[in-house]
């Protein structure tokens, strides 16, 4: 779902629109006309949602009066009408543009966020290159970064979980493609990558009962036992520690004795031990 105008019209948008009722469409062919007029005209386009033809209409803007208070609008305007007809690319270089020339603005804030958005709604499925989600990532963290306190840094922390959940799934995926394969030790490392980089996503649980199979099948025992005792802790009604716990019962395997219900550290140093 595409972001509401009223982000960015509330700061941007002039009350003198009404003004411009009933103007003909901008012609997009070089007549010099007052910044004013091309900017309502871009304006009243953007809200017929014709996104290419409003955003050329504010690059107009700024190419016929570069120095004007309405060319800097424009640029953003431009960045936003872009972003809503998929231009991401057009959005992100408007966006990086403002950015450059107008730094301590108000907008920038604003500037930031479009970029991360739209690196975030390019954002590929798990079965895809997660290049992607890394920039996305690296965009959303630093709107929070620069302002932790706007209400673009509350909706970015949402949208950082939802990037880091998609990279812990990336790392899951490979992970059970070794797994499959009898790769062990490959499939070890990935699994411990989503535990250790991304341990608070929701691929946790299946990731700690993937290792303790990977243990099983190598014949580490210890290793399994710890593994599924640390997940029968934290996730005990979950179906992976069921079938974690089936799987060492078939192995004989037992928990029990692994298990110092009594120590409060014991859960702590566990999981250093075997993640840390």
């Amino acid at each position: 779902m595409k972001m509401s105008l009223r982000p960015v019209i509330a700061l941007l948008v002039p009350l003198a629109l009404a003004a411009c009722a009933n103007r003909p469409q901008a012609d997009l062919a070089y007549v010099e006309r007052p910044a004013e007029t091309i900017y309502l005209e871009a304006y009243e386009t953007l809200g017929r949602r014709q996104y290419r033809l409003a955003a050329a209409m504010f690059d107009e803007v700024e190419r016929q009066h570069p120095y004007s208070e309405w060319a800097r609008r424009s640029m953003l305007m431009a960045a936003y009408a872009n972003y809503q007809s998929n231009s991401y690319e057009e959005a992100v270089s408007d966006a990086e543009r403002f950015i450059a020339l107008h730094p301590g603005n108000r907008n920038a804030a604003y500037a930031y966020y479009l970029i991360a958005i739209c690196n975030f709604e390019q954002i590929m499925d798990v079965g895809r290159d997660q290049q992607g989600t890394q920039s996305a990532l690296a965009a959303l963290e630093q709107v929070v970064r620069r302002y932790p306190n706007s209400r673009y840094a509350t909706d970015a922390r949402l949208k950082i979980d939802m990037a880091r959940d998609q990279l812990a799934g990336k790392e899951m995926e490979v992970g059970r493609w070794y797994l499959r394969r009898n790769f062990h030790l490959a499939a070890i490392n990935r699994f411990q990558n989503v535990l250790e980089d991304y341990g608070t996503t929701s691929h946790v649980p299946e990731a700690l009962h993937r290792l303790t199979e990977s243990y099983v099948a190598l014949g580490i025992d210890e290793e399994a036992r710890q593994v599924a005792s640390v997940l029968g802790h934290n996730f005990p009604g979950s179906e992976w520690y069921e079938d974690s716990y089936d799987l060492l019962t078939r192995e004989g395997i037992t928990l029990e004795d692994s298990v110092d219900q009594d120590d409060p550290a014991y859960w702590r140093r566990a999981w250093q031990r075997l993640f840390g």
